[in-house]
């Protein structure tokens, strides 16, 4: 297993006040090795990237517009290009802060495909709504579609993309939408109520790529037991139909409860059962290949570090203690804004809070948009010769 860390990797902060908070990081790798879940042999660092990299999914003009906001010199381009603004500040050394977050994807691929890691995370990733040639969402270039491009075209795998974070993963699904090499799945919060405002069903892609865009709008206020529904009727059939070589997760870990920028309400108990279904999928269908990185979560201090704990706990099959040490809070007490405590249990539950008061109505809703979603890729499966999985493709080829 490999466990991708470069302190650079927490200096990736927009601006002090707000909330991509990179802190989150350190807070979870101090955490697993507080619970002895993380050992040196398993740290590796960011690769050496080239710009080619960058420049195989951004656009030219966009990447040189980063490169001059970044020394401070933003010019008039940067608006057009979503630079700049509230959810996008530029500051010093951006362009190399968030390459280093692609380099450190990157590693996580290359160890997978490889063959010197049969699973790998990079929890700095996970910057999915960038797009070609525009920062969105608190994403400056998208390192998962470096690191997918990169894969696909180095070694000629198909990729699954299953992205759990509670925004549609927009960026990812419009860089591959016509790609036959590669599957995009995400489940969200609908786009009716939540950004980037897309992630609709009828997104299931175009051209080569027809079908291979999966998309899974939640009920806002979708509990744990509604999600791992939605989750079961339509990931394992689509992962199936697909027969990737590798999965590359988003574990954004802000589709929990208590996140304040999305209104899903998982707890970890719930998140960690997401975590372990992929990695059970992982087994049966990439011979265990999996990359995950992080990505949203806005509840730096009480949800974040113990939801990535959950997701490296199912990555290394491996358990978080149930009580968590005394001496990770200690560590940082002084450290941390004042009244912020971190919290003592590794895991919260449904029985933690009080019970949604639409909870039947939402559980309807999300099953009837599971099964239409189903039922709408089952056919245009069908119809591509995809329904079958690798069998089926090799006999529509000949």
């Amino acid at each position: 297993m490999a466990f991708v860390h470069d302190p650079r990797l927490s200096r990736y902060e927009l601006h002090p006040d707000h909330p991509f908070k990179p802190l989150r990081l350190e807070l979870t790798r101090s955490l697993l090795e507080h619970v002895g879940l993380l050992t040196p042999a398993e740290v590796v660092p960011p690769v050496e990237l080239d710009e080619g990299a960058l420049l195989a999914v951004h656009d030219p003009g966009y990447v040189a517009a980063v490169k001059a906001a970044s020394l401070g010199r933003p010019g008039a381009e940067a608006s057009r290009h979503g630079l700049g603004t509230a959810d996008n500040p530029v500051f010093p050394g951006m362009h190399d802060l968030v390459s280093l977050v692609c380099a450190g994807t990157v590693a996580a691929m290359d160890a997978v495909v490889e063959g010197r890691a049969l699973r790998a995370v990079n929890l700095a990733g996970g910057l999915h709504h960038a797009l070609v040639d525009r920062a969105s969402g608190f994403c400056v270039y998208n390192d998962l579609a470096v690191a997918i491009r990169r894969v696909v075209d180095r070694h000629g795998l198909r990729v699954a993309y299953l992205d759990l974070d509670a925004h549609h993963g927009d960026g990812v699904q419009w860089l591959f939408y016509d790609d036959p090499a590669v599957m995009t799945i995400s489940l969200h919060e609908s786009g009716h109520y939540l950004f980037p405002g897309t992630g609709h069903t009828y997104e299931t892609g175009k051209g080569a790529g027809r079908g291979l865009s999966v998309n899974v709008p939640l009920e806002p206020f979708t509990e744990d037991g509604s999600y791992l529904a939605a989750f079961e009727a339509v990931v394992p059939a689509a992962l199936r139909a697909f027969a990737p070589d590798v999965i590359v997760l988003q574990a954004g870990a802000d589709a929990h409860r208590l996140d304040p920028l999305a209104d899903l309400a998982l707890t970890l108990t719930g998140m960690a059962a997401a975590y372990r279904r992929t990695v059970e999928l992982a087994d049966e269908l990439t011979g265990g290949r999996l990359v995950a990185t992080g990505g949203g979560g806005y509840d730096p201090y009480r949800t974040v570090p113990r939801a990535w704990a959950q997701l490296w706990a199912a990555l290394t099959v491996r358990s978080v203690p149930a009580e968590l040490p005394r001496a990770w809070a200690d560590e940082w007490r002084e450290r941390l804004p004042s009244g912020v405590e971190l919290p003592r249990r590794a895991l919260d539950g449904p029985d933690d809070y009080p019970p949604q008061p639409k909870r039947a109505q939402v559980t309807r809703r999300n099953q009837v948009v599971a099964d239409r979603v189903l039922d709408a890729l089952t056919t245009i499966w069908r119809d591509t010769g995809l329904s079958t999985g690798a069998a089926g493709r090799g006999a529509a080829a000949r």
